[in-house]
């Protein structure tokens, strides 16, 4: 069921959003929105983690090591789903504190 409540908090959400000055950096973000400058900083460093993890795997692999390559490869891919897990989880959190009774 809808409540007015749901819909404001929707509303503030697409809001913030609509003013995002990131969106590069959000895939990189474990919170849903960059709204410090702690936060800019915090997925500034993942990407390049991100990055550098690929570099390095194109560096190995041009050196034909390729098992050290191939590691490499796979824990650069793993940053992002890590990222991505985190942030549903927060998304779930958030949610459930939405959906407390209004008596308490």
């Amino acid at each position: 069921m809808i409540t007015r409540s749901k819909l404001v908090e929707q509303l503030r959400d697409y809001q913030v959003r609509s003013q995002h000055k990131w969106p590069p950096l959000a895939v990189f973000s474990p919170k849903p929105l960059l709204s410090t400058w702690s936060d800019v900083a915090l997925a500034a460093f993942w990407a390049f983690i991100f990055i550098a993890l690929l570099f390095s795997s194109y560096i190995t692999l041009y050196l034909k090591h390729y098992w050290v390559s191939s590691i490499i490869l796979c824990l650069g891919i793993l940053v992002p789903i890590r990222l991505r897990i985190l942030r549903q989880s927060l998304a779930r959190k958030r949610d459930r504190r939405m959906m407390l009774p209004l008596s308490m």
